[in-house]
């Protein structure tokens, strides 16, 4: 049985920011297990015993080869892709690098990595990636309290 596809799985996704406020985007590659060739929020699949945390850390240390620190919980989202047969729930934290430079450690599954500001992110977006950068935008931009 396939998670995500014969029952519900369960994805952890890192929003890296740096000290220059941009973030961490990856494009997936044409061995990702879905919207392949679109940018990302990295993370992956959480193991059966392990914390969300600790799958962010095993995930970015074997994709990328970097060691991150887990921050605040950002989101929760639906991620349920109907033309591919998945349905996922989503966790995404707020996280940063503590030691290493991002480098593409499984070319099948990432084609290309880069850091950009988040008020111009790339056009081409996964679902989850969408719903993430607008909640942060939210997030580090609130609403003026004279409205």
């Amino acid at each position: 049985m396939k998670r995500g596809i014969d029952y519900i799985g369960v994805g952890v996704g890192a929003l890296i920011v740096n000290a220059q406020g941009l973030v961490f985007l990856a494009r997936r590659g044409p061995l990702a297990k879905n919207e392949r060739g679109l940018w990302e929020f990295p993370g992956g699949s959480v193991e059966f015993g392990e914390t969300l945390a600790q799958s962010l850390i095993r995930e970015m240390r074997e994709e990328f080869g970097i060691t991150i620190s887990v921050g605040r919980l950002l989101d929760v989202v639906d991620h349920i892709l109907p033309e591919e047969k998945q349905h996922w729930v989503s966790p995404t934290f707020i996280c940063s690098i503590t030691s290493g430079e991002p480098a593409i450690q499984e070319p099948g599954k990432c084609a290309e990595i880069g850091w950009f500001d988040p008020h111009v992110a790339p056009p081409d977006l996964t679902q989850i990636t969408r719903e993430n950068l607008r909640h942060y935008l939210a997030l580090i931009q609130p609403q003026s309290a004279s409205k």
